[in-house]
């Protein structure tokens, strides 16, 4: 009979030492889940590890989740972890949005600045040419921003042919790819290309900071008006079934109510507040990535 009574008290301690196993795997399970943030690779990489770092720190605070940024070597990197739900949520630009939106089903563009609903473009060239339209680019060596951005090629790419010039065959050799808005303008003004088009925004915040020589490098055309960047939200199957329902509104909360308490860094993102926004705004730059080939 004891023997029996100790093997039942036995039987019952390894079932407690299991549960409580069980339940301390779940705490740390939950505990190591990390809502991850990313951002197309659009200029300096320690301005924006600087940024997005900041970034991951409020939303960590805002939502009570574990933010972190996760940096990307290109923009096609951030699209591909987006779509294998590594990354959670990342500042895109209109094109690699539209890009991440198309390969996860109920992904959605949930937040841009104010000026992102009317974004532009920058033609810039050296300030000794006499270069005033975009018909004048004809026979100039050009150089585009990358090949995913928005404001660095889609666009200006779509405003070029727009003038009946084809950059594949009316620039002087083909068009080069900077990687990059700062690369672009640098190109520029150190003569390496004549002329080159970027992000109206990061062009505007280098001429602040004196990065650009105004007597070596003109901006001599403005693009029409267009939607750019946002953040973009993945799946309810990689956000909310992952970190608990209701965590893609929490985190758009967050987002929206950001305010002078978060002056500078909003002031990092060039913009004093963020607004809604909704995949739709987006149907006309994925029409113009179709029409020029860049999505299938």
């Amino acid at each position: 009979m004891k023997k029996l009574i100790v093997f039942i008290l036995c039987i019952i301690l390894l079932v407690s030492l299991t549960s409580c196993a069980q339940e301390n795997k779940l705490q740390t399970a939950e505990n190591d889940l990390v809502f991850k943030i990313g951002a197309i690779p659009d200029q300096n990489a320690a301005d924006l590890n600087r940024n997005f770092s900041a970034m991951a720190e409020y939303l960590s605070t805002a939502t009570g989740l574990k933010v972190e940024f996760v940096p990307s070597v290109d923009y096609a990197a951030l699209v591909t972890a987006f779509g294998r739900g590594e990354i959670h949520m990342a500042w895109f630009g209109g094109l690699t949005s539209v890009q991440a939106i198309n390969a996860v089903p109920g992904a959605e563009a949930i937040v841009q600045r104010p000026r992102d609903a009317q974004f532009h473009s920058v033609f810039i060239a050296q300030k000794d040419l006499n270069v005033n339209k975009l018909e004048d680019l004809k026979s100039l060596s050009f150089t585009f921003g990358s090949e995913s951005s928005t404001s660095g090629h889609l666009m200006p790419r779509y405003f070029v042919m727009e003038t009946g010039l084809d950059p594949a065959k009316d620039f002087d050799g083909a068009p080069n790819f900077s990687g990059s808005h700062d690369n672009t303008y640098n190109l520029v003004q150190a003569g390496t290309f004549q002329a080159g088009a970027l992000n109206e925004a990061v062009w505007e915040k280098a001429v602040a900071e004196n990065k650009v020589d105004l007597n070596k490098v003109k901006v001599f055309y403005t693009t029409p008006v267009y939607y750019d960047y946002n953040w973009t939200i993945n799946s309810p199957d990689n956000v909310d079934k992952v970190f608990g329902e209701g965590t893609i509104q929490k985190v758009k909360d967050a987002l929206l109510s950001m305010n002078e308490e978060q002056a500078e860094l909003l002031k990092l993102f060039q913009t004093d507040k963020f607004i809604e926004t909704k995949n739709e705004n987006y149907i006309a730059i994925e029409t113009v990535a179709k029409k020029l080939g860049i999505i299938k």
